[in-house]
């Protein structure tokens, strides 16, 4: 098989004028994240740790998802609520969707306010919003799906009603 003439282009099925680095993040489809004011309860500050920078000096995706389930356990343990029961009923978490909206850095001090919403028989959504300490700039939002689990017969269990009411203020799907 002969190889193709040279030079070649790097990219095919690109229009003529299109830019790798300045047009990358419009021709993708984009999560959007959105929450309702009203739905936040708790709030934790965590600092970024020379450990969480990545090689673009800035901080690593896995740090953040490692920010988010400490400010989760923070959360839970605010209102008494244990991850796994004496009864070996706990929440597990089934997804997490994050939208990055500016860098963080070594020592910034970030805020991360923690609520609920979309509450079903069997779980719901954790929501995270994280901003700067200083300057109050958005970096980040993250909704973190959980149901109850029933770690001795390894299924799925419905939401005690003790957790439902520690948050009466929160929407509940029935039909989920």
């Amino acid at each position: 098989c002969p190889l193709p003439s040279w030079p070649r282009p790097l990219l095919t099925g690109v229009e003529p004028g299109w830019h790798p680095r300045r047009n990358r993040f419009n021709r993708m489809a984009r999560l959007t994240l959105e929450f309702p004011e009203n739905q936040f309860y708790f709030t934790t500050q965590l600092t970024v740790r020379i450990t969480d920078i990545n090689a673009g000096k800035h901080l690593a995706n896995d740090s953040m998802v490692s920010m988010i389930s400490e400010a989760r356990a923070r959360f839970l343990f605010q209102f008494g609520i244990e991850e796994v029961s004496d009864k070996d009923t706990g929440i597990i978490v089934t997804d997490l969707a994050t939208t990055y909206k500016r860098e963080a850095f070594a020592r910034d001090a970030l805020i991360f306010e923690v609520g609920m919403m979309d509450l079903n028989k069997y779980g719901g959504d954790i929501i995270f919003r994280i901003t700067k300490a200083i300057g109050g700039e958005l970096v980040a939002l993250a909704k973190s799906g959980f149901v109850f689990y029933d770690f001795t017969t390894s299924k799925v269990t419905p939401m005690p009603d003790d957790f439902r009411f520690r948050f009466p203020g929160v929407n509940y799907i029935h039909n989920a």
